[in-house]
Order: structure tokens, then sequence, then C-alpha cells
């Protein structure tokens, strides 16, 4: 079976998911939480990030190579990536616009929201099925996992001011194209620049069907959840509830 090692709260990790899933392909999922997770990338033969997904014949370590995977093994009718060259670059291009910008801004934004909460609300959602020795240590942890992750991100006074600035642009820019091209970003159907945006935009809209359970805004601060609230009224945003489906493909292992 396919193995797919994720931190189970990230929008990358969904992006891998949602294509699996779509696919309808069988897969089991190894959750890690953070920090650790770059060590158990490594050990599968990836980098150090997430996903990884370790196939028969490969190990897949980013997500757009992922994508690319799985669509290669999708019916033709209802692939992600357009088969024309033109399209297929102008699709690519939205990607990599969301992975370095909507991706890194939306994340750091709703880590500096997350962090303020209550311990314990953000260590329920944040380990779920990840190994119970990972859960152990990051609870035990706390305080210098903290201030690594902050390292890491480069969290700093003021800095979510400019991301929240950033995802609203980058949520206009697509509701304006939406508004020109149509229902869909690239091509006539639900395509890889759909799924991209919607699986990036997921941080600040907390959705319902995500690959694993997310706070409810009500359970939050209410600054944060006000943030949530404007940002799922957004006309951009009605990607990830009307395309991200069940989940079928999914075995749930932690190890």
């Amino acid at each position: 079976m396919l193995r797919l090692l994720t931190i189970p709260i990230s929008h990358y990790c969904e992006k891998a998911r949602w294509a699996l899933d779509r696919a309808g392909l069988q897969y089991r999922e190894e959750r890690h939480v953070q920090l650790v997770h770059r060590a158990a990338a490594r050990r599968a033969g990836g980098g150090s990030t997430v996903p990884v997904l370790v196939t028969p014949d490969r190990v897949l370590g980013e997500s757009e190579a992922i994508l690319e995977w799985v669509d290669q093994r999708t019916p033709a009718e209802n692939r992600l990536i357009p088969g024309a060259p033109e399209a297929r670059e102008e699709a690519y291009r939205l990607c990599r616009r969301f992975d370095a910008e909507l991706g890194p801004r939306g994340r750091r934004l709703i880590y500096v929201h997350m962090l303020a909460q209550p311990r314990d609300l953000v260590l329920r959602f944040n380990n779920q099925g990840v190994p119970r020795w990972e859960g152990v240590a990051l609870r035990r942890g706390w305080p210098v996992a903290i201030g690594l992750l902050r390292r890491a991100l480069d969290i700093r006074p003021g800095v979510e001011i400019e991301d929240e600035q950033s995802v609203w642009r980058e949520f206009d820019f697509v509701a304006e194209r939406l508004e020109r091209s149509g229902p869909f970003l690239s091509g006539d159907q639900f395509g890889v620049a759909d799924l991209t945006f919607a699986a990036l935009s997921a941080p600040v809209i907390l959705p319902a069907n995500y690959g694993v359970p997310l706070p409810p805004p009500d359970a939050l601060a209410p600054e944060t959840a006000r943030l949530v609230e404007r940002a799922r009224t957004h006309p951009a945003l009605e990607l990830f509830a009307r395309h991200r489906g069940e989940r079928p493909g999914i075995t749930s292992h932690g190890c």
C-alpha cells in the first residue's frame, strides 16, 4: 500500500491527501508532529519536509510531484493537470504562485493565532493520529517547541498583519480571475490550480471537510474566529466545500 507521511493539519499535506482521495487510491497515512516530521521524512527517503509519498518504485517528497504521480493514475476525464502544453504551463504557474505566497503566509498567520490559544486546544487538534510518544513529547516540551516553531516560521512582532494582507490579496486575485474566466481557475473543469488554491486556503477557513477535524470558530478566541468567519464569506472560497469529497482511500496509522 502507498504510504503518505504528513503533519495532520498541514495544508500542503492536504493537497496530497485530496489528490489521492479524489483518484480513489488506497494509502496509509503516517502522521507526525512538527519538527519530528523532518526525521520521519528523511527516514522514508524524502527531504526534510512533508508530504512524502512512498510508492512501490519511488519516493516523492514534494506536493507538486505527488499530484503529478497521482494524476497519471487517474482516469483521463478526471485528471487535474491539463494535457495541452499552454494550459498545463498556466496551471502550474498558478500553483507555484499559491505555493510560494498563499501557502507560507496563510500558515504563519494561523500559527500566530493558534499559538495564542490554550495549549490543550491546540494539541487536541494538532496531534490527531500521531504516535503516542510524539504527542507526549510535544506536550512536555511545549515551550521549547514553540520557540523552535517561531524561529522556523520567522514569527516576529507584527508579521501577522503583513501575512493577513497578503492572504487577502491572493483571495482577491482568485475571485477576480474566477469572475472573468468562469467557475474554475484554468480550463473548463476542476483542476490542479483549483485544488492547490482550495487546500492552501484551509488554514484561514478551517473547512469542515478537511483531512482531519479542525477547530470550529466558536472554540477559538474572538479575534481568530472573526478572521475565519471573514475568510469563509470571501467569494473565492467556495472551491473547498464544493469539490472536497469523501475520503475512501485512507488508512490512518501512527508509527
